[in-house]
């Protein structure tokens, strides 16, 4: 099934939660809804969902306007952060309760009721729980469960909000490979929402950022990690670090230093900011010939695991510079904390320095 939203607009009071928002997700399509806390990203699940009226818009499931169907009419399966399972209910009849409420001729019979309760229950890790009740269960097991439930009726939709928030991140992440698995299996068209980026770009087919109740950029995870559309987007994927100043002969001007650049469009004398990922820094020792760079000097050295952060001191702003080296860069430096070196980019994104919403992209 797929679905679109024209125009979706909801306020809470003065609070615009959506913006006027127009988006598609294709059939078979797994979406992930990725931003901050209070950037609409709950409330547009909902809204698709049937929980939430919108002020002004259209739901479409497969062209036709689902926006006064009722939630049970949508055929949808959804997982929210706080849903409550039936507490007088034990585990098992949670899980089971979509199926044995279907029509009698859709109703499977019960001995395939048990097999298929018991293989999401295993799958969720939680078997040995299926004669309990939901007040002897942990958070996290209440929200596997609900996770269980909502795909026992192999929805046509299914419409999750953060659903693997309350676990472990041994368990979180066989989750999410469980999860991606299950959607290459079935294809069901699938949203969820998350404010964890390596959830987002490990899962989805797509990625939609959202702030403050506007689309800033949609497309592939390599497409919006690899190339953000807007500064908001670049900042909240990924560590980056920004360096603020005027392109000058051919570099960025940051105080008295230039920190050299790649190709770019921007006129000279603008005020600009520079994003670089952590990787994209090299170090060079500080010489008496080193005119191009910012010196520094290194305030911590993390070597754990096959890449080292190197945290160095920032001239311009109480947030470290940090740069990411391979082992062997690490080894062939011998850096230590306290030196004095220059840190230069490798590659760089720069904005000219206006307000970003003036860089949104509009959909």
């Amino acid at each position: 099934m797929s679905i679109a939203v024209k125009n979706i607009g909801k306020k809470f009071g003065t609070f615009t939660a959506l913006d006027n928002i127009s988006l598609d997700f294709p059939q078979g399509e797994l979406v992930a809804l990725l931003g901050p806390s209070g950037c609409g990203k709950t409330t547009l699940l909902r809204v698709i969902a049937g929980l939430e009226s919108p002020d002004q818009g259209q739901v479409l499931f497969d062209g036709e306007d689902a926006s006064r169907q009722d939630v049970r009419e949508r055929q949808v399966g959804f997982v929210f952060q706080h849903y409550a399972l039936f507490r007088h209910m034990t585990v098992f009849d949670n899980v089971a309760f979509g199926l044995r409420v279907k029509p009698r001729k859709e109703r499977p019979s019960e001995s395939e009721i048990k097999r298929k309760v018991h293989e999401l229950l295993n799958l969720v890790q939680l078997d040995w729980l299926a004669d309990r009740y939901p007040s002897q269960l942990s958070g996290g097991q209440r929200q596997r469960i609900a996770l269980a439930r909502a795909l026992a009726v192999e929805p046509k939709v299914l419409l999750l909000d953060e659903p693997f928030g309350a676990l472990d991140a041994k368990v979180r992440k066989e989750l999410r490979r469980w999860l991606r698995r299950l959607h290459d299996d079935l294809h069901i068209t699938s949203i969820f929402v998350t404010h964890d980026q390596e959830e987002a770009l490990e899962v989805a087919d797509r990625v939609v950022l959202m702030n403050k109740g506007h689309v800033e950029q949609i497309g592939t995870p390599a497409e919006v990690y690899s190339q953000p559309a807007t500064q908001f987007v670049y900042g909240f994927l990924g560590s980056a670090n920004i360096f603020h100043g005027r392109i000058q002969d051919g570099g960025l001007a940051v105080g008295e230093h230039t920190l050299p650049l790649d190709e770019h469009t921007l006129q000279a004398d603008t005020d600009a900011v520079a994003y670089a990922r952590p990787h994209d820094l090299e170090i060079v020792r500080l010489n008496g010939d080193t005119t191009e760079g910012i010196p520094t000097k290194v305030l911590r050295i993390l070597a754990i695991g096959t890449l080292v952060r190197v945290e160095l001191e920032n001239p311009g702003s109480n947030v470290p510079i940090e740069a990411e080296l391979t082992r062997d860069q690490y080894q062939e430096l011998k850096l230590l904390e306290g030196e004095a070196v220059v840190v230069r980019t490798k590659n760089v994104r720069l904005f000219p320095k206006i307000d970003y919403l003036a860089n949104r992209v509009s959909v």
